[in-house]
């Protein structure tokens, strides 16, 4: 069952946890590897190297979205081929654990189940789209 009265508070620690993440990882991608660096790590795993400049981009826009809680559910859905990605072609061949060489699926796996929670669950409380249609719904 689920409890109606504590369940937008958990929506709420989700969103903000995921888009934590994603930011840190953006940031990882432009200040420490570089985006021209994050570019040539995928192509030499086989991912076209103009999708590291997306997946920075979906990165920060999605960690924005999810902070302010603003299409929840769209950007959760979206960002999941970021996590496939990763998983597939970064992680998956390195084993379960993420403490193997090269980081296992491990995590990438539990974030990408936590974006689909997100996808299922939405905004939660204190989002922007709840006080948009609040301001735009009939009294």
């Amino acid at each position: 069952m689920l409890d109606q009265k504590t369940a937008p508070y958990a929506a709420l620690l989700l969103r903000v946890t995921l888009a934590i993440a994603f930011l840190a990882h953006a940031g990882l991608k432009l200040f420490v590897f570089t985006p021209a660096g994050t570019a040539g790590f995928f192509d030499s795993v086989g991912v076209p190297s103009f999708l590291a400049y997306i997946v920075i981009f979906a990165e920060i826009i999605g960690a924005i979205a999810l902070l302010l809680g603003y299409k929840t559910r769209v950007v959760a859905v979206a960002l999941t081929p970021v996590l496939l990605g990763a998983t597939i072609f970064v992680h998956g061949a390195n084993g379960w654990l993420f403490s193997n060489q090269g980081g296992g699926w491990e995590f990438p796996v539990f974030w990408l189940a936590a974006l689909i929670t997100m996808g299922l669950l939405g905004d939660g409380a204190y989002s922007l789209s709840t006080k948009i249609q609040r301001s735009f719904s009939p009294e």
